[in-house]
């Protein structure tokens, strides 16, 4: 039984201090060993001097696995360059997606499974000693800590690769590995950062100067050894000079080159071959880091103020239908005054030319239908800006962006109703939720699928608790209304931040507030003042609660305009309490909150549009179409060969469109994998079928673990919730039930796990429980370690909750990656 990874965990210093580095003699500063591994197993050579021995050894699965190990190479090379950038959230990220796709790597071939078979101590000091730490460390910002379990994952990784196909072999994968590794350059100053990216490039060439691989290529081809080694200084040289166009050259020359260099060093070109494919993989992911750091971008603003344009002619409508005809044409027409000198007006422009000439023209017979009176004329000119700001908001961003702000327009008309309802309009009130299902049902801007995708159970929450809002309005049930709408809007704003980036889910937050306040004014024209005043405090009360993130976020990119911001809210609500200047003080309010967009989506100094992104996979391409290893996969087999390519395609598009880019990138690197094996021969060994788009790799054998009381294969049909155990998450983290609610938990990816409450952090009085039917903690843990209480694939945990309050748990082998959860249980 494999020991207890809470027991395998080792400090990175006293790994270092004791060990050199798991298990070597020594480490070069790239986190390769001074010496190979020296507790191979003896039927299998770590280095080898018989050339023929050695290549016999290299081709086959155990290559192709070596490749994808070299792969995990490069992303770990990835999180620690983002660390040394200064970028320590980002590396932290991409070091967790490094341990979940790991994970998630099973079967007989998968990363996973193969290098736990290939040694014990390489898999724990990998995995425990090296992963885990390097992601500590960047999570808390600590550079030298993950600096040791960076090295530390290197080290285990490189000697599992020589036990499997010898030095020579290792050294012509660890070639590709650092010309991939100049590509962390090019992404720095695509992303802005031309210090970080000159800082990442130095980097790079100590780890080069140092790394095995260098003597080898440099005896094997030197032609190749000076271009490789010059593409590394070229990248430094351009990065600090800020010249993106001679950074992108240097990075095709390195891969170029570091291709060269990887055929003359293996003593098999399929081994060059899986490896070039493998750094192409490398590429990809960088690609996906690149979009992910991206953050929202200035184009975001631009929708953000183009969704409170969407919330202001709303509000113009349902005033106007109060009979406040000139307040609304007020509205309206201020709402074109603040488009002609608006940012967003010429970014519209150029995005979607239709969309921005149908918008004014609508808001053009908007403002003269109000003037009229004439209500059909309101209806018909309110669709056609509607509309019109929709297409707009999906040319400017697209994907999570635009699903982002959807959101949050539902939650302006959902405020919208509510105030309509308390001034007697529940019919209306009712009309609007009806209007929000179809809408979303009709999966405007995305947002239906990245809600169902973000959150399943979140989702149908949603979709419930919209429902019973109509009906509520309907029956004028005011206690209904409250439950319902709050729901609503807490399940919305969640959708927001476990979907969007802070830039986003910030610029959104921006337009709801500045809608909101709109509100308030639209209500006080109404002679309700004292709602009004409410309106603002509540608004007030949710920025000061976080609102998301926006609050630090705006903090953080502008203290002066953070205070200014909090001055003119609070102003408006003075207004509305003292009879003052109310729709005033909200105009002042609306330029702050449209100042605050744009600062919270540029604070971060790494604006990244998809112009920029998009070449890394296009270079790519062009590389792949022009490099041995395309010739030999398409005679290796046609249908990896042609799934490859259009995998990559696809992955193109998804980054040129912006939507749909993380599943792309994985289906482009589970599609990579299977490339690796064919051109080894072993695409029957692939760890992922033809077409896979998810995670690698089947089930692992788990038949020696054992489960207990209430765990049970599948997921029982009375349980009241789900919660989805993922490689090393639970999904969702946080579940609030009532009193008597079972709770399945459900294995959907990765190892086994089990469910193990915190004895310190559940309610006083409340029953003990965890998967295996254990009485306390410690025995839960023992019993893990015994390999009891495990849940597997297919299988589920139930647990039924009887006492109110707050239940944290974890997950014994992977509490250290994070995977912790919470039931809220409630009356």
């Amino acid at each position: 039984m494999r020991p207890n990874r809470r027991q395998l965990l080792r400090t990175a210093t006293a790994v270092a201090a004791g060990l050199g580095l798991a298990g070597c003699s020594g480490s070069n500063e790239d986190g390769t060993p001074t010496d190979t591994a020296t507790d191979a197993p003896t039927d299998t050579p770590a280095s080898t001097e018989d050339g023929e021995a050695e290549t016999s050894a290299s081709v086959g699965a155990e290559a192709a696995v070596a490749a994808e190990w070299t792969a995990m190479r490069t992303r770990l090379d990835d999180a620690f360059a983002l660390g040394v950038a200064g970028h320590a959230d980002a590396g932290a990220s991409v070091g967790q997606s490094v341990f979940a796709r790991f994970e998630g790597a099973n079967g007989e071939y998968g990363a996973h499974e193969y290098l736990e078979a290939t040694n014990e101590a390489n898999y724990s000091g990998f995995e425990e000693d090296g992963l885990v730490v390097m992601n500590e460390g960047l999570t808390a910002g600590d550079v030298e800590a993950a600096r040791d379990g960076w090295q530390t994952a290197n080290t285990n990784l490189r000697e599992a690769t020589i036990t499997r196909i010898g030095e020579t072999g290792a050294n012509a994968l660890e070639v590709l590995r650092f010309g991939a590794a100049v590509n962390n350059v090019e992404l720095l100053a695509a992303a802005g950062d031309t210090e970080g990216a000159a800082a990442v490039g130095q980097e790079v060439l100590g780890w080069w100067e140092t790394s095995p691989a260098h003597d080898a290529v440099e005896s094997a081809d030197s032609e190749a050894y000076e271009r490789l080694e010059g593409a590394m200084e070229a990248a430094v040289s351009a990065a600090q000079s800020g010249n993106v166009e001679s950074l992108r050259s240097a990075t095709t020359t390195a891969l170029s080159a570091s291709a060269t260099g990887a055929y003359a060093v293996a003593a098999s070109e399929q081994v060059a071959g899986a490896g070039q494919l493998a750094a192409y993989q490398a590429q990809g992911w960088d690609a996906a880091t690149l979009a992910s750091m991206g953050g929202a971008g200035e184009a975001q603003a631009h929708a953000a103020v183009l969704t409170t344009y969407r919330a202001r002619v709303h509000d113009a409508h349902w005033v106007a239908a109060r009979g406040e005809t000139d307040t609304a044409q007020t509205m309206a027409q201020d709402v074109f005054a603040h488009f002609e000198g608006a940012k967003a007006h010429d970014a519209l422009e150029e995005a979607d030319g239709e969309a921005y000439e149908g918008f004014e023209s609508g808001l053009d017979s908007l403002i003269s239908a109000i003037g009229n009176g004439n209500s059909s004329g309101i209806d018909d000119a309110l669709a056609t800006v509607d509309d019109n700001l929709v297409a707009g908001i999906e040319a400017l961003v697209g994907g999570t962006g635009a699903a982002v702000l959807e959101a949050e327009f539902f939650r302006t008309r959902v405020q919208d109703a509510r105030e309509i309802y308390r001034l007697g309009g529940n019919n209306t009130a009712a009309g609007i939720a009806q209007s929000l299902f179809q809408t979303f049902e009709q999966n405007e801007l995305g947002f239906h699928e990245a809600f169902e995708e973000a959150d399943a159970e979140a989702y149908e929450s949603f979709e419930s608790h919209l429902g019973s809002l109509q009906t509520a309005f309907e029956n004028t049930n005011d206690s209904g209304v409250e439950t319902h709408a709050t729901a609503v809007l807490e399940e919305l704003l969640g959708f927001e931040t476990t979907a969007g980036s802070t830039g986003q889910v910030g610029a959104g937050e921006a337009a709801y507030m500045a809608a909101r306040i709109f509100d308030a004014a639209g209500v006080a024209a109404l002679g309700k003042a004292g709602r009004a005043n409410s309106v603002v405090q509540e608004t007030f009360a949710a920025f000061e609660a976080g609102a998301g993130g926006f609050h630090e976020a705006i903090e953080e990119a502008d203290a002066e305009l953070y205070e200014s911001f909090e001055s003119d809210l609070s102003a408006v609500g003075s207004a509305a309490g003292n009879g003052g200047d109310v729709y005033g003080t909200a105009k002042t309010f609306y330029g702050k909150a449209v100042d605050a967009a744009y600062a919270v989506v540029g604070s971060g100094g790494t604006t990244v549009e998809a112009s920029a992104i998009t070449p890394v996979m296009q270079d790519t391409f062009a590389a792949f179409e022009g490099a041995e290893v395309h010739e030999m996969l398409e005679d290796a087999d046609s249908g990896a060969y042609e799934g490859y390519e259009a995998a990559l395609d696809d992955y193109i598009s998804a980054l040129e469109s912006g939507s749909g880019v993380e599943s792309a990138a994985t289906a482009y690197a589970d599609a990579s994998i299977r490339a690796q094996f064919a051109v080894v021969g072993a695409v029957d060994e692939a760890p992922v079928g033809e077409g896979s788009g998810g995670e690698s790799g089947g089930g692992s054998e788990e038949t020696s673990l054992q489960g207990g009381p209430n765990v049970q294969d599948g997921v029982p049909e009375d349980a009241d919730h789900v919660v989805d155990m993922q490689a090393v998450a639970f999904e969702p983290a946080e579940l609030t039930v009532n009193v008597g609610d079972t709770v399945a938990w459900a294995h959907r990816a990765g190892e086994a796990h089990n469910v193990v409450a915190y004895e310190d952090k559940i309610p006083e009085g409340a029953e003990y429980w965890a998967s295996g039917g254990f009485e306390s903690q410690s025995a839960a843990e023992t019993g893990w370690e015994n390999g009891k209480g495990a849940v597997q694939s297919g299988q589920s945990y139930t647990h039924t909750f009887e006492t109110t309050g707050t239940h944290e748990y974890y997950c014994v082998p992977h509490e250290m990656a994070g995977m912790k959860g919470k039931v809220v249980v409630e009356e």
